[in-house]
């Protein structure tokens, strides 16, 4: 396994958020995708939206990674008391990313099957049988960070 890291969902203001995590830990941002970056006739992204942050990380440390993204306003805003965070998983394989995806989603409910993704890598995202949220990722590029 390559690595398993926080991945935090925010109503907008991830940059400001990434921003000031930076200014503590330090380091520089690994990858910042913005949902303009995606858009396309299969993924319509709103002018609103444009500029939010679809994908940012963080490294803190050696080997962990934090990641972060706004939600996008089609899916409502978060519920900044209840869960709004996942758990990513880093896979080093697209099969070791399937056996822990229907291994941690057995029971749970699946909020995006494992499939190639717009940014280039294999993932899939679902809540656990706990209520746990997790995204299971292989980008075949990483040097073992997402």
């Amino acid at each position: 396994m390559r690595a398993i890291n926080p991945w935090i969902n925010f109503n907008g203001n991830a940059e400001d958020a990434f921003n000031f995590y930076k200014s503590v830990f330090g380091g520089e941002f690994i990858k910042v995708v913005r949902f303009k970056e995606l858009s396309s006739d299969e993924f319509p992204v709103a002018e609103k939206d444009a500029d939010k942050i679809m994908y940012i990380s963080l490294p803190i440390g050696e080997n962990n990674v934090l990641i972060a993204n706004d939600v996008p306003g089609f899916m409502g805003p978060v519920n900044e008391n209840e869960n709004r965070s996942k758990i990513s998983v880093g896979a080093e394989s697209r099969e070791e990313a399937d056996r822990v995806f229907n291994g941690l989603s057995a029971d749970g409910s699946i909020e995006a099957p494992m499939d190639d993704s717009p940014w280039g890598t294999y993932a899939g995202m679902f809540r656990d049988k706990y209520g746990i949220e997790w995204i299971v990722e292989f980008d075949p590029g990483s040097n073992g960070q997402v």
